[in-house]
């Protein structure tokens, strides 16, 4: 059922249209509640964030998008491989080594059509999406979120109530920022500059939609991904005082200084020519200090961001919209709406991160690389690929041991759980 913007009344309002938010809205629609997604911009929109890694797969059977994602010109990806800064590849590490046919292929995607896509789909389950409109706070009665304020583009302002608010905001983490919740890992505070090519050069045959990841000087590193429309991805992640060393500052020439740290990198954008603006971010990897408040939520970018050398970023993302939308189904079952309710979401979200962000920063330890692991544990490559690939909730310890053999793995952030400084809140149901 579509229910009219008019309506102030909902059993959920989610903040951002991304990949969690249009994710957990489909499943929340299609599960008969009334939901609400508010939207900042028009999609579709430009966004960062285009390789999709085999673990994606779930969550999108989930929203029933495999088999137009199998349709779409969205360029198939079997592989991941490492290029030394010499510029020798190593051997690309196939995931149909390991899995099935149909969690092996994966995708490198435009994140404007793919976040179109997922949109267009909680739309078409039920979900009423108000675009161009900005959450500017959340209404709290005793210490609980019971709705949020917002402005449409034309100025018109809203207010909209509803027991559950899911904050999928983004990188933005409304909540987490408003509550000074938001926390930076203290090892990952990365740069990263990045454009895309036409016409670059492309590997042979499974080999073309591989995403590559090329060492650079200091264990920077480049991202490589090819994309339907003969375009590519490509940018540098590395250490703000290593990307400006000497003073240089204007993003453009930061990448074209790098690109000449790599042959394989040189080599591969020899053809090609640059087809846009040059972007620039920093502070890449941060957590909220907790998943949920009473009558709160939060998923995607808006709980936490980990850096993205793996390309986790839209798997966690899509990872977490389902998991809160089936957490928040089990609160309105249950007529509990606190923050303890959603222990077991936070849970589950801090160990897949947790186990990804300790892989990211062997890769960034200098003593460290895959090739050594592999050499003496061969029998550690399922797990290295199962990491890699997004199957991130499972016991990685025996990995982990023989990591710390050669790099430091960091103790866990002791951030995420919900927040238990508000008293109880039990809604009817």
């Amino acid at each position: 059922m579509k229910h009219s913007p008019a309506e102030t009344d909902y059993d959920t309002l989610i903040i951002g249209a991304g990949p969690a938010g249009s994710a957990a809205a489909a499943l929340l629609a299609a599960a008969g509640l009334r939901v609400l997604v508010l939207e900042r911009e028009k999609f579709p929109r430009y966004h960062i964030g285009e390789s999709l890694i085999p673990f994606t797969h779930h969550p999108l059977k989930r929203l029933g998008l495999v088999e137009r994602m199998r349709q779409s010109a969205n360029v198939k990806k079997y592989s991941v491989q490492f290029v030394s800064r010499s510029g020798k590849a190593s051997l690309p590490f196939y995931f149909s080594t390991r899995y099935e046919p149909d969690v092996a292929q994966t995708w490198q995607v435009l994140r404007s059509e793919f976040d179109q896509m997922l949109l267009e789909n909680a739309r078409a389950k039920g979900a009423t999406v108000l675009e161009e409109t900005t959450v500017q706070d959340l209404l709290q009665e005793g210490g609980a979120t019971h709705g949020l304020r917002a402005v449409a583009k034309t100025g018109q302002a809203f207010e909209f109530r509803a027991p559950m608010t899911l904050d999928c905001s983004g990188r933005d983490a409304l909540a987490a920022t408003r509550r000074n919740w938001r926390v930076r890992d203290p090892g990952l505070n990365k740069v990263a500059v990045w454009t895309y090519y036409q016409g670059a050069q492309r590997d042979a045959g499974l080999d073309a939609g591989a995403t590559t990841v090329a060492y650079v000087p200091e264990k920077g590193w480049f991202w490589y991904i090819p994309q339907h429309r003969d375009q590519v991805s490509v940018g540098v992640v590395a250490e703000g005082k290593y990307l400006t060393r000497g003073g240089v500052k204007e993003p453009r020439e930061i990448f074209h200084r790098e690109v000449e740290q790599n042959p394989w990198i040189q080599e591969h954008l020899a053809c090609g020519a640059p087809s846009g603006s040059y972007h620039l971010t920093s502070e890449y990897s941060y957590r909220s200090r907790f998943c949920a408040a009473d009558g709160l939520l939060m998923a995607g970018d808006a709980f936490g961001f980990l850096d993205p050398v793996f390309s986790s970023g839209v798997m966690l993302a899509l990872k977490s919209g389902v998991l809160a939308a089936d957490a928040i189904q089990a609160a309105f079952r249950a007529g509990d709406f606190s923050a303890g309710q959603f222990a077991g979401y936070g849970a589950v979200m801090r160990e897949g991160i947790e186990n990804m962000r300790k892989l990211v920063y062997a890769f960034y330890d200098p003593n460290f690389s895959f090739r050594a692991i592999t050499s003496q544990s061969p029998e550690l490559v399922g797990d290295i690929t199962d990491c890699l690939s997004g199957d991130v909730n499972k016991d990685f310890s025996r990995l982990f041991q023989a990591v710390a053999k050669y790099a430091t793995v960091p103790e866990p952030l002791p951030y995420g759980q919900p927040f238990a400084g508000a008293p109880r809140q039990i809604q009817p149901a």
